[in-house]
């Protein structure tokens, strides 16, 4: 097993030496694949310089898997050989959250800092009319992405767009103008690995990229930079997190909204997550679904993730809060804040202290910490640091003619008006 701590050093006063780093393949497949912490990112597959990692984006899957055959599912030769690529891509491999941090921040996060480590806290909504009424919540990342590509920051963003053939079924897409940026606004609730198309964006020509996604995939690039995964890490410029909880199967279309609700996935309109399922129709009308009722197609990948918040991002967005009409805004980076601040004074968008929103503060806090609960104790413990334990139910009191009171949530734990998957418009 690789050895990442700094090696003692051999005399008084010498400066430590870090041991090699070695981990490949086969240690990813045995750490990270087979034992439920892969969330689907996609940051090992893409960044594999022998092409020999696949990935079924579908349904129940969302992994990756080695394709060579020499050696089967577990082990690679190339890995055999000295290439660790993959373990330096991978945002869930040992100690990945210090690792981001120290490169982003020069430090650790302190262990009260639930949503990690940030610069400012807004509330924001696109200027634009046409940026804010097609993206979601507050047309935020849209009015971002646009002014980025205008402002020559990036050539082109990898996001999430949708099939020909189905409005729904989301896929990783490259955009590289307004019009692009535009058409693929809105949340879809289902998972896409949109590193998935670094590859398209490589082959026609484009070197300076942002990464539009949730923290288990905005957490790839920092991690790759820090444990120097080489040229493969570069065209990452700029780092778009958004608050994310859970995706759901797409399952969930035809076994839930349609079979019990007759809601049909063509004639759906626009979703959102504001405590409960909201769909609006083509037909004009609204539904709600209660997020109990969903936690069945939870995918996979979801159930161990401990960042809601985009912890690694430049900058974090997401519509939780009383107004489906602004997004929170988690400035993290100096890089960020350079960003967000340009386009304030640009008038590109409208900006407000987030502590204005006392429910958008108390539930970014709340859902941080229902996250990092799930992190399981077998792995590297950095993302459980500071989480209190959930509040014990007090007994309820049993009079003589009442039944037994039914278990209600920890206090910390219920979100009545949270998102449940990514709450923003990439």
């Amino acid at each position: 097993m690789t050895v990442t701590e700094p090696a003692p050093p051999s005399s008084p006063g010498a400066a430590p030496k870090a041991e090699r780093w070695t981990a490949q393949w086969k240690e990813l497949y045995a750490e990270v694949i087979t034992t439920g912490l892969c969330t689907g990112c996609a940051g090992c597959v893409v960044t594999c310089p022998h092409d020999v990692i696949g990935y079924e984006h579908e349904e129940g899957k969302y992994k990756p898997f080695h394709l060579e055959e020499e050696l089967g599912l577990d082990n690679c030769i190339h890995g055999e050989k000295g290439c660790t690529t993959c373990t330096r891509a991978c945002p869930r491999f040992r100690a990945w959250e210090p690792a981001a941090d120290m490169h982003l921040f020069g430090r650790v996060r302190e262990p009260n800092e639930m949503s990690g480590i940030w610069r400012q806290l807004l509330l924001t909504r696109a200027a634009n009319d046409e940026e804010h009424t097609k993206g979601q919540d507050g047309g935020f990342v849209s009015a971002m992405l646009n002014w980025l590509l205008q402002n020559d920051y990036i050539e082109a963003a990898l996001v999430s767009g949708v099939e020909e053939d189905d409005a729904w079924k989301a896929k990783p897409v490259v955009v590289t103008n307004r019009e692009e940026v535009l058409a693929t606004a809105g949340s879809r609730y289902t998972y896409c690995a949109n590193p998935l198309a670094l590859p398209e964006a490589k082959e026609r020509g484009f070197s300076r990229l942002a990464l539009v996604g949730m923290g288990c995939q905005t957490s790839s690039p920092p991690v790759m930079w820090d444990r120097k995964a080489g040229k493969v890490s570069k065209p990452f410029l700029f780092n778009i997190g958004l608050l994310c909880s859970k995706t759901f199967d797409d399952a969930i279309f035809p076994e839930l909204f349609e079979a019990k609700y007759g809601l049909k996935k063509q004639d759906m309109v626009k979703m959102n997550i504001k405590g409960v399922f909201q769909i609006w129709m083509k037909d004009g009308s609204y539904h709600e679904i209660d997020l109990k009722e969903c936690h069945k197609w939870t995918r996979e990948g979801c159930k161990n993730c401990p960042d809601f918040a985009a912890e690694h991002s430049d900058i974090a967005t997401g519509g939780i809060g009383k107004d489906n009409d602004w997004t929170l805004t988690i400035v993290r980076t100096e890089l960020g804040e350079e960003v967000i601040n340009r386009m304030i004074a640009d008038g590109v968008i409208i900006a407000r202290p987030a502590q204005e929103d006392e429910v958008a503060m108390k539930l970014l806090r709340t859902l941080s910490i229902v996250s990092r609960r799930r992190w399981p104790e077998f792995a590297d413990q950095a993302p459980s640091v500071g989480v209190p334990p959930p509040k014990k139910k007090e007994p309820a009191a049993a009079p003589a003619a009442a039944a037994p009171a039914a278990d209600a949530p920890a206090a910390d734990a219920a979100a009545p008006a949270s998102p449940a998957a990514p709450a923003a418009d990439g």
